[in-house]
């Protein structure tokens, strides 16, 4: 990592209150160079707290901007952090809207040259291309990373029409604790108490909402931008990670979007920005990158960021199996369009007689991370323990050349089930000469799904019927003299929600079901692709105390034998203990458990535990969170319990508790 201080701009920052149409104001934190000239801006739009959480992510990247010519703004969304107003939904109407009132204030000021981009990961790169289909003038060009054009199907919620058991439960667990956080008295002043009372009378579980929308209603369509790509009117660079769980959105958006006006990247990382270094690598000099898309977009620049490839995307090699990578073996290769000319489907065509899937419950646990961060537990370890819990066929790659794939994978399965639900899980694998089998992709179908996520259509007992779904999109080499593996299972806890009698199983019969692979050739607009390295500004200079505890592990399996009994322990290692050149010290905790039984799908249960504290010392200021968040089931629904605990010092301000059963309709 290069870290730049000299720059063409000098620099400065200023923490401001953007006005809204209501009179809510939204906390800012506005970094300019210094210059006589109107520049364009870029906006950066996120509920997770400039003053503190996101506060060393946000010094790489905002002062680099501005040293490179433009106004770089950090905006706590409403109800968050420092700004006015109280929580809601993500990226609700009201979010949007407020976004919208943010952009057009930033193009009005006097230093701004009307101009205006927007960028961000996950939460802020889903923001930024629904603020850019709603189309404000000012906002001429997005740079989305993971983040998703598809709220229902590619999201946190559900995977393949079930509920995503893994993230669904811990996204809403973390939103809780993570909205119940006081205004910092520091910023906000002596009102900071009041404000946080308003703000936690008005905290609602999120899971309450998901789980109301178990199939693909209004509620989805109206946050997924691919119901109208003729909406984005902005310039869109898409980036993902084929450790991302929403790498699909950038092939969706480069397919759907203008050519003119849309690029993709699509490299070996996680959920991370691609420039900070974290597994797997190589990381690129992300911030040069976007730099170049913005002085096109916002200044007018012909500097030759729309000559590259429609989709720059690294393809890996073949590698043994492991949890962390510091750096993937493979190269970047370059797509003049998408689809595209040079990926051809290629059938493999299942062999033998039919075989009954009933995996065990437990089958999953070592799925790995939902949304990798680049921990060292992340990545799904060797697949050999899961393949054994699954039916597989395999396909020898010959000894000459390597089965290079880039795209989609599909799966066509003739199933027959004696009960009305179930589900199926895909895992493409890489199996090596010893026998150790690397997890490539994967995809799910909710068999009550598959005709449409619209609706839950129960399965005609005893019946075949061929389903037909699409894996996670990867590019992925397979070495000569490797087989390919495809793993079928018919449970997948804790990522797939299992749903009472799927512990049966299913019939699958080899005659009438294949693999489909994107088998990829050579293209003209490999050659050439190159990055420059990583760099940032100076870091903000967090320090994280020394503590004699040992830390918890990552990620455990815990067997409870006598009563058949499996639990997944996770350590999430979000934030840690942080103290931040202001003085505030900060504090945070999470742990996520997954519990199930051996042949009992309605033992399945998930459980989250926060504790949040932020002290400054010199304000005698301590305030404190915690939350305790839990969902199981019946065969009627779901049972959803949360409670929320917050003090002042040893006073407790704030309790709540709610217990909510919510019909499964699909799911």
């Amino acid at each position: 990592m290069i870290i730049r201080t000299d720059f063409p701009y000098g620099t400065t920052h200023e923490d401001v209150r953007i006005p809204l149409p209501d009179g809510v104001e939204l906390y800012a934190r506005i970094w300019r160079p210094v210059t006589d000239e109107p520049v364009p801006a870029l906006l950066e739009y996120l509920p997770y707290r400039l003053t503190d959480r996101t506060a060393p992510r946000d010094r790489q990247r905002h002062p680099w901007y501005a040293g490179h010519g433009y106004a770089s703004v950090r905006v706590d969304v409403r109800g968050h952090g420092c700004s006015g107003g109280r929580p809601g939904d993500v990226c609700d109407a009201r979010e949007l809207a407020d976004g919208v009132a943010v952009v057009e204030w930033l193009a009005a000021q006097p230093w701004c040259t009307g101009s205006v981009g927007m960028f961000g990961i996950a939460w802020g790169g889903l923001n930024s291309l629904q603020i850019a289909a709603l189309a404000p003038e000012p906002l001429k060009a997005v740079v989305t990373v993971c983040s998703t054009d598809d709220r229902y199907d590619n999201d946190a919620h559900y995977m393949g029409g079930s509920v995503l058991a893994v993230d669904m439960h811990a996204w809403a667990a973390a939103m809780l604790a993570l909205s119940s956080r006081p205004p910092d008295p520091q910023y906000t002043g002596d009102g900071w108490r009041e404000r946080w009372l308003e703000r936690l009378e008005a905290v609602e579980p999120l899971v309450h909402t998901w789980l109301s929308h178990q199939t693909r209603d209004a509620y989805w369509r109206r946050g997924s931008v691919c119901e109208d790509y003729t909406a984005v009117g902005a310039a869109v660079l898409a980036v993902g990670g084929w450790h991302d769980p929403y790498r699909d959105a950038v092939l969706r958006l480069v397919e759907h979007l203008p050519s003119a006006r849309v690029r993709g990247l699509i490299g070996p990382w996680a959920h991370q920005y691609p420039d900070r270094g974290l597994p797997p690598g190589p990381a690129v000099g992300f911030l040069q990158e976007t730099l170049r898309w913005w002085d096109h977009w916002l200044k007018g620049a012909d500097n030759g960021v729309m000559e590259e490839p429609l989709l720059r995307t690294w393809i890996s090699d073949s590698h043994p199996p492991a949890t962390v990578y510091e750096e993937l073996p493979g190269r970047w290769v370059g797509e003049k369009a998408w689809p595209s000319a040079s990926v051809i489907p290629v059938p493999y065509v299942f062999q033998g007689a039919p075989v009954v899937v009933a995996s065990p419950q437990h089958t999953g646990l070592d799925a790995g991370r939902f949304a990798p961060f680049g921990n060292d537990a992340d990545l799904p370890p060797d697949q050999r323990e899961e393949d054994a819990k699954s039916a597989c066929f395999e396909f020898p790659v010959g000894r000459e050349e390597p089965v290079e794939i880039l795209g989609r994978p599909s799966v066509t399965l003739r199933l027959r089930l004696d009960v009305p639900y179930g589900q199926v899980i895909a895992r493409l694998c890489d199996v090596a000469p010893d026998g150790s089998s690397t997890l490539v992709t994967r995809g799910a179908l909710n068999l009550s799904a598959r005709r449409g996520r619209e609706r839950a259509l129960p399965w005609p007992v005893g019946s075949y019927e061929d389903v037909t779904f699409e894996l996670n999109g990867i590019g992925h080499a397979f070495a000569p003299g490797h087989r390919i593996r495809l793993a079928v299972s018919s449970a997948y806890w804790p990522w797939i929600w299992p749903r009472a009698g799927s512990e049966a199983g299913w019939t699958l019969d080899p005659a009438g079901s294949a693999l489909t692979l994107p088998v990829r050739a050579g293209s003209a607009a490999d050659g050439g692709i190159v990055f420059e390295a990583p760099e940032q500004a100076e870091p903000l200079g967090v320090a994280i105390p020394a503590t004699l505890d040992e830390p918890r592990p990552e990620r455990v399996v815990v067997r409870d034998v006598a009563r058949g009994t499996w639990r997944l322990e996770v350590d999430p290692r979000y934030g840690g203990t942080r103290v931040y050149p202001d003085g505030l010290e900060y504090d945070e905790d999470a742990e996520d458990v997954y519990e199930i039984q051996d042949a009992d799908a309605l033992s399945a249960r998930a459980r989250s535990r926060w504790r949040i504290r932020l002290h400054r010392p010199e304000l005698g200021w301590d305030a404190r969170v915690e939350t305790r968040s839990e969902i199981r089931c019946d065969e009627g629904g779901f049972l959803t319990s949360n409670e929320v605990v917050c003090r002042e010092g040893d006073e407790v301000v704030f309790h709540r508790t709610w217990e909510r059963r919510l019909p499964r309709a699909a799911g």
